[in-house]
């Protein structure tokens, strides 16, 4: 019994210290950890750096648990500024069916998300102007339902309508680490999805989600966020 006992303390004095020693692995990759499996949502630097030591580099330490994880079935990622846990890209497959949508987007919905995603913020009309056609009330509704689009504010013009952008739930489906990471005019031209006979200086705006309402923006007023969705038009667009 003696020589099986000290056996096994030789072999614990082999063994790397992350093994023999749970406390081996940095406290401050603990409680990074812990604070980000415990949020239902994504948390800002500034709010984990307050649960952390004063002395610890809270960018290094991020970056020392992406690391840790890169290779695992559950990343940590960036999203819209703040960290989350996530799937595996390469693992996504799994969830598909809980990701499947219950209805697809029409045309109509997608070109005017993108219209949003890229312009924001910008009013229904100033959407139709973009487009060049009539949009129904119900394709707004539709964007708002997913969580994608939210009001703003109100433009500062004669009917004061409402202002749109995107959401940090849009940035988190489509998989960006910022809005800033849509595609430019070549990546789109590359993809295909322009072809070469575009305007003279034809341009694809550089996307802002700044949440800070600019200066020809008003709050939005008191039951702005409560308002209806309207029943979707009977017509769909063409």
């Amino acid at each position: 019994m003696q020589g099986l006992a000290r056996k096994l303390m030789d072999e614990d004095e082999d063994a790397p210290d992350a093994i023999r020693s749970p406390q081996a692995r940095p406290e401050e990759l603990r409680i990074l950890e812990a604070l980000l499996f415990a949020s239902k949502e994504p948390l800002d630097e500034k709010t984990l750096a307050q649960r952390l030591p004063a002395e610890v580099e809270l960018a290094q330490t991020l970056q020392m648990l992406r690391d840790e994880y890169a290779p695992r079935g559950v990343n940590l990622v960036k999203v819209n500024g703040k960290w989350a846990f996530r799937t595996a890209n390469d693992l996504s497959w799994l969830l598909t069916r809980e990701a499947i949508q219950p209805r697809k987007l029409s045309r109509a919905a997608i070109e005017t998300l993108a219209v949003i995603a890229y312009h924001q913020p910008v009013t229904r009309a100033e959407v139709e102007d973009i487009r060049g056609v009539t949009m129904s009330k119900g394709t707004i509704d539709v964007l708002l339902e997913t969580g994608w689009i939210r009001p703003r504010g109100r433009r500062k013009v004669p009917g004061r309508p409402i202002t749109y952008g995107t959401t940090e739930a849009f940035i988190s489906h489509f998989g960006l680490e910022q809005l800033g990471d849509l595609p430019g005019l070549d990546e789109l031209k590359g993809s295909g999805m322009l072809d070469g006979q575009l305007p003279p200086n034809f341009s694809v705006p550089v996307p802002s989600d700044d949440p800070a309402l600019r200066d020809d923006e008003d709050p939005l007023e008191p039951g702005d966020l409560d308002l209806g969705l309207a029943p979707r038009a009977d017509q769909p667009e063409e």
